[in-house]
């Protein structure tokens, strides 16, 4: 049923709209309490509000750690309505009928490089959680609002029932407001089991997330799924969920995890690098003096494939190389650091592609974990993203491989590690030949990636190679062999390792182990 807003008490981090909303409440006649800076900023511009601790008639105390935790704040948010009125009225508790409350910026303040582990302690709000969930509580008689979104819709809806709001608007609120806290507190949560483990992420007995959905997408994988793409408050450093869209449709749910694997994929490099992605494996991947030689020889790896792919730079995208990608293909989506001027230009005579400006890649980005549903459960992990040095491969073959060999194999490996198991990459002169990936068997794998290569008309004579996994087999080796590969970069491993290396050492090909391999499901 309908209840009538008297009294209301602002208490705001986030404030965003919020003088806005109380200049409204105020002229609908609702009396407005109002603590420390958020009372200041409605004073200043002629809200007059009540403060909270004239209200209570205690002052804020312990640098502001204690100002809303009283009986008069509480009661008055958890008294109900025809059951408690004699009670409150016996102690002097006057209803709080809204409340507009969000919480210390944990997140933000902990993101920071320079935060210290007592600031961030100092960030951790207490009494705006205590009011948010007494409040959300006894929604049956108190409205609670905690996005400055809601403020609009809110005043809509007392405008609309002469002041009240409905039941069914309380507890839509309560339920998101709800959600805040629960973030809130798995944030919290989160930085305390990073500091405990070191900055290392540690994985707890109970995994508590913490995403706010970024917006909802028109569907899944599949036109038949539905879906939503949520972004983790945590995350810093370039990323799509940080990502300024210039131009183009909505990304889908396959364009955001394509984007995903070729930003992270592009940003591995210090020499401006293009990679090419379609159907979340790289189908091209090159290194060059400019990205628009990189691109061009991306794109050759796999023009067929590259059609309707990902494209993405670690440089700004300029004006000739939007240029060369629109003469040459169709792609869905185009990411870059930055978009120069004149390429953004050239870009609207394409209106559909998608643009996505993802800012600094050389900036640390965050240590998050991945996660993966599986039925009735959550696989966790910590990310892939170890960068092997030349000092750390160990040569096994008695041939050594050449600095132009070693500087291909490092290059490959770093590719191998983004594309779909079982994956092989051949490469050669910093530029992929041909890819094979996903396959059941590893020769198999290795024949595809062949067979790429020889439908472009490149040659893979002298080509290096990567193996994400080892080779179980000596057949492997010989089939690579014979496709002309004169050097392998693989994790080592396998029973029969020394089987493996004799064939290598039969057919002249300079092989490195890294004692580590790059599973991708």
């Amino acid at each position: 049923m309908p209840n009538l807003v008297r009294r209301a008490l602002l208490s705001v981090s986030d404030k965003t709209g919020i003088v806005e909303f109380a200049r409204e409440l105020k002229e609908r006649g609702i009396e407005l309490l109002s603590t420390g800076g958020t009372a200041k900023l409605l004073t200043r511009h002629g809200v007059a509000v009540k403060e909270v601790a004239e209200h209570t008639g205690f002052p804020e105390i312990m640098g502001g750690r204690v100002k809303t935790l009283h009986p008069k704040i509480h009661g008055g948010l958890l008294g109900r309505r025809g059951v408690d009125e004699e009670v409150m009225r016996d102690h002097g508790i006057e209803p709080i009928d809204l409340l507009a409350v969000n919480l210390y910026p944990f997140a933000a303040t902990v993101a920071r490089a320079d935060c210290s582990y007592d600031e961030a302690v100092e960030n951790i709000d207490i009494g705006g959680p205590a009011m948010i969930r007494a409040a959300a509580k006894n929604h049956a008689s108190v409205t609670v609002v905690v996005d400055p979104g809601d403020y609009r819709s809110l005043l809509d809806e007392l405008a609309a029932n002469q002041g009240s709001t409905r039941e069914v608007m309380r507890q839509k609120l309560s339920a998101k407001a709800f959600a805040h806290t629960a973030q809130y507190d798995a944030m919290v949560s989160a930085y305390f089991a990073g500091v405990i483990g070191g900055g290392i992420p540690t994985f707890p007995d109970d995994l508590n997330l913490s995403f706010r959905k970024h917006f909802d997408l028109r569907y899944g994988e599949n036109p038949h799924q539905q879906a939503a793409f949520y972004k983790d408050p945590r995350a810093i450093g370039a990323s799509v969920t940080q990502a300024n869209q210039i131009q183009g449709k909505e990304l889908s749910y396959n364009n955001i995890a394509d984007s995903d694997t070729a930003l992270e994929c592009v940003r591995q490099f210090a020499m401006p690098a293009c990679v090419i992605v379609k159907h979340a494996n790289p189908c091209g991947v090159a290194l060059a003096d400019t990205i628009t030689d990189a691109y061009a020889r991306a794109y050759r790896t796999d023009p067929t494939s590259a059609f309707g792919g990902i494209i993405a730079f670690n440089r700004e995208l300029d004006a000739a190389t939007a240029s060369a990608i629109l003469e040459r293909q169709f792609v869905e989506v185009i990411l870059a650091p930055a978009i120069a001027k004149d390429a953004r230009t050239l870009l609207k005579s394409k209106d559909n592609i998608r643009v996505l400006e993802v800012g600094d890649m050389t900036k640390p980005v965050a240590q998050l974990l991945e996660y993966k549903s599986v039925a009735g459960g959550l696989l966790v992990q910590t990310r892939d993203d170890r960068v092997l040095s030349a000092q750390e491969l160990r040569v096994v073959t008695k041939r050594q491989p050449s600095p132009a060999e070693l500087d291909d194999l490092l290059f490959a490996w770093r590719i191998a590690k983004y594309v779909k198991s079982n994956a092989i990459v051949c490469v050669k002169d910093r530029t992929t030949l041909g890819i094979g990936a996903g396959q059941m068997s590893r020769v198999v794998s290795s024949k595809i990636a062949a067979m790429k290569a020889k439908d472009e008309g490149l040659s893979m004579e002298s080509a290096a190679m990567a193996s994400d996994a080892f080779f179980p087999f000596r057949d492997g080796l010989d089939a690579v062999a014979e496709f002309g590969i004169k050097s392998v970069i693989q994790p080592g491993g396998s029973m029969r390792d020394a089987d493996v290396i004799a064939a290598a050492d039969e057919h002249g090909i300079a092989m490195v182990f890294t004692g580590m391999r790059h599973f991708r499901h």
